[in-house]
């Protein structure tokens, strides 16, 4: 299996203006999926059930898991800037459709056949920046870069949660649905101006399709880890506004600005996190103490809302930037380890593992939270990551392999 190889020379600004442009393009993949969600609210004040609402939310992650897998394995072959170009014109047609379904007062069938072709299209932008990472930036730099990139979810969310809501109430539909419209554009014309693909390394036919998987489980544990470690980050995404407006008592606005301002500070702690594995030299030493840190915090969450303490907010904050500050070391050490050729088929599985175990874990929780109340559901989510230090496996050796031998292309030297 080849390494990665080395950077291309283009400039440290040119680089990173990759970097950003990807991120970029991946929060289209966060709005066109999870925006609806945030306008359950208007949906039911206008007369659809919660549980037709609940079902439009989930519409466009069924397209999005459906899809990966396959926009994965188009990257791996094709590159990411003409699959991340076809892939945004997918969505933004979705989300415009969507946006006139709205505007012209559609019902329950009419809005999904939009979001679900949104959700089928976004797949591409959630999966790549494998390829960009691993081969524009030195392996010293790669854990930064990817914890750069990684902002993109929570920083959705954040856009999502601020905007849509509010326009929703004060507008409408309409309103509200013009947000992915715009996030998705800025995206394709932020990939269409900036990324350009690496070039790849000389491998031969067989070591380009030679499969990851095979004859080592690395990949296999560091997707379990990974679901492992979804399993209380998608409680507390999902269930903590509930959390503070119906447990707490907050307002609206309140939740709405603290959820925003810990997923801002979660998408800090990615940064933080990739450059603290580019220091130390090692990706899974990192995930292991984020593993400790998210399980113990999720445990005191559940002793501090057990006992009604008010210190049960703060914790909680922790508690959700401990749970997602691992997702940009896994994708790291994935797409180093997979390769170029591998790399977009492996984040893709990846990513389909994490949304079904978030899909099911949504339900699960709900469920219980009925039942036993939020305490309970703090306390078996703290159990997951426990259970995923033991499952982290050694870092491998990281590899440089050479330029092709025809040299930088031609956008490289631009």
């Amino acid at each position: 299996m080849p390494g990665p190889h080395r950077p291309g020379t283009v400039s440290t600004n040119r680089r990173w203006a990759m970097l950003v442009s990807s991120l970029v393009a991946a929060m289209t993949t966060t709005c066109a999926t999870s925006g609806v969600a945030y306008v359950i609210p208007e949906l039911h004040s206008r007369g659809m059930s919660l549980s037709d609402a609940s079902v439009l939310a989930a519409i466009p992650t069924i397209g999005l898991t459906v899809t990966i897998i396959a926009w994965g394995a188009a990257l791996d072959r094709f590159g990411e800037r003409r699959v991340l170009l076809v892939s945004l014109l997918v969505t933004a047609a979705g989300t415009v459709a969507a946006l006139v379904v709205a505007s012209t007062g559609g019902g329950v069938v009419a809005l999904a056949v939009p979001l679900l072709i949104g959700g089928l299209g976004s797949g591409a932008a959630n999966g790549a920046s494998g390829r960009i990472v691993v081969g524009r930036f030195p392996a010293n730099q790669r854990g930064t870069a990817m914890g750069v990139r990684q902002m993109a979810q929570p920083l959705g969310i954040g856009v999502c949660a601020l905007t849509m809501p509010v326009l929703a109430h004060a507008w409408g539909l309409a309103a509200a649905f013009t947000v992915p419209v715009v996030v998705t554009l800025v995206g394709l014309i932020a990939v269409a101006v900036a990324i350009v693909d690496p070039p790849l390394p000389v491998v031969t036919d067989s070591a380009r399709t030679a499969n990851p998987y095979r004859g080592a489980s690395f990949l296999q544990r560091v997707h379990a880890v990974s679901v492992l470690l979804v399993i209380p980050q998608s409680l507390l995404w999902t269930f903590v506004p509930a959390w503070l407006i119906v447990g707490h008592r907050w307002s609206p606005l309140a939740a709405g600005v603290l959820v925003t301002v810990t997923q801002v500070i979660g998408a800090i702690g990615r940064i933080v996190a990739g450059r603290a594995s580019d220091v130390v030299g090692s990706r899974m030493k990192p995930i292991r103490v984020i593993a400790a840190a998210a399980g113990v915090s999720a445990a005191a969450l559940a002793l501090t809302d057990a006992i009604g303490s008010p210190f049960a907010v703060v914790v909680m904050v922790i508690a959700t930037v401990s749970a997602v500050a691992d997702n940009g070391l896994a994708f790291t050490a994935i797409a180093e380890f997979a390769g170029p050729s591998w790399s977009g088929r492996s984040l893709g599985v990846q990513n389909t593992a994490q949304y079904v175990a978030t899909a099911a874990g949504t339900a699960v929780f709900g469920r219980l939270i009925d039942a036993s109340g939020y305490p309970a559901a703090f306390g078996i989510a703290a159990i997951a990551p426990l259970i995923a230090m033991g499952l982290v496996p050694k870092d491998p050796p990281l590899r440089e392999s050479p330029i092709p031998a025809s040299g930088v292309s031609r956008d490289d030297r631009e």
